[in-house]
Parts: C-alpha cells; structure tokens; sequence
C-alpha cells in the first residue's frame, strides 16, 4: 500500500514538472511574411551601379520594375551595366537619346520573366525583351555552356560570369557593356538622295532655241520688203502712163 501511494505522489510529481517545463519553453517564432523585393536595394549593395540608378530614377523605369514584380507571377530577369560599362560608350551617346529611347534603352536590359543561369541555356533565340519599337519586341540572344552564358544584340556581346540575385521572382546579373540594340545603335540606311536640278547648259539651251524660235525670221522680213517695194514701182509706172496717155 505504502509502495502505490509512493508511485502515485512520484508519478503526480513528475507531470507537475514536465507541465511546468512546457509553459516555460518559448514558442516557435511565425515565419516572416514575405515582403516585395527591393530591387534598390541589390543595386545599392553591388556598390558599382550608380549611373544605372540615376538612369532608372530619371526616367521613373523603377516604377515599372516594382509593380511588374508585386503583380506579375512569371517575375523578371535583369541585366546591370556597371558604371565602367556606362563610362565606356562613345562620349554623348545617353545624352543623344531621347527620354523615350532611354527607357527603351533600360527595357531592352529586362526579360519578363525570371531565368536563371541554367534556364538561360535552355531558351529559344531571340528572346523577347521589354522594349519595342516599330518593328515589334526587341530581343537578345544567349550562347554558352556549363555555367558560362553570354548575351548577345548583334552589336555588342557580353559574359555573364555572377548574379547579385538568382531568387525567384528577381534574377539580376551584372555586365560589363551595356546592352546596345540595333534598333538605337545600329547604322541607318541612307535616305533617297533629292533629283539632281537641271543643268545650265540643258536649260540654256531650251530657252535659246525657244527665243530664236520666237524671234521672225531675217530673210524672211528682207524678201517681204523687197517685193512690196516693187509693186509700188510697178503700179506708179502704170499710173504714169495712164496719166500720159
């Protein structure tokens, strides 16, 4: 008897303990909600983006980043040119651009979709960017193998060698030139030259010819003068012998 009731109070205490040890573990914290990316935030924390983010910020393209990626679920894929790839084009070259060809321009460095380095393999060339012209979508093409992938306008082409972020929805990738589409930068065709004027001589000539056309005839006037001239003689001199006779 003396043994149960040893068993019981034992058996009392130990849940007493393990209840108590429950309430005084902390609970597990709730997991994060997960906010919208900040992509000023990757740029500002590459440290070598300045000229991008004045260029972003000037032309409001920021906007169109931020509520591409709050709504859209395919996500998106960007190309960063370093400031030395900005300071490595032909002096003037932004500044020769339009407002509208500059956003086209930072379009031309977005995919609408998020890629990773392996998924950039796979693709179908071109790859439609989001910029457009007159001719339609814009693209670039990628080549490569293993973990190497480059990028190509048709102009310019470039390696891709890291990421500052591979994170679904937002892959950015830095590069060492900026993306030129042929559509900005490439040669244009030459316009229709204007139809060469007349010569001097071709002209000269019609209005020498049209004058001398105009003008009467010398020998013309001579032989009309001279036969008037004789009928004058003529018809005195039977005037004169009527008179006579």
């Amino acid at each position: 008897m003396a043994t149960s009731l040893l068993s019981l109070v034992l058996l009392a205490l130990f849940l007493s303990l393990s209840l108590h040890a429950q309430a005084q573990a902390p609970a597990a914290p709730a997991p994060a909600p997960s906010g919208p990316v900040n992509f000023t935030a990757v740029l500002v924390k590459g440290g070598q983006f300045a000229t991008l983010i004045s260029l972003l910020n000037k032309t409001q393209t920021f906007n169109q980043i931020e509520n591409q990626l709050n709504s859209s679920s395919e996500g998106m894929t960007i190309f960063a040119p370093t400031d030395n790839a900005f300071n490595n084009l032909k002096a003037g070259a932004l500044n020769a651009l339009t407002q509208q060809q500059q956003v086209q321009l930072l379009q031309y460095h977005m995919l609408p979709k998020f890629y990773s380095l392996s998924n950039l393999l796979l693709v179908s060339n071109p790859v439609p960017t989001q910029a457009s012209g007159q001719d339609g979508v814009w693209g670039l093409n990628f080549t490569g193998q293993s973990n190497q992938v480059n990028v190509s306008t048709g102009l310019v082409e470039v390696q891709i060698n890291n990421a500052l972020r591979q994170d679904s929805p937002l892959a950015v990738y830095p590069v060492d030139k900026v993306l030129l589409p042929e559509e900005l930068f490439g040669v244009k065709p030459p316009s229709a030259s204007p139809p060469a004027p007349a010569t001097n001589a071709s002209s000269s000539g019609k209005s020498n010819s049209s004058d001398t056309a105009a003008e009467p005839s010398p020998g013309k006037n001579s032989a009309g003068g001279r036969n008037v001239a004789l009928g004058l003689i003529f018809g005195l001199g039977f005037l004169s012998m009527g008179i006579l006779s």
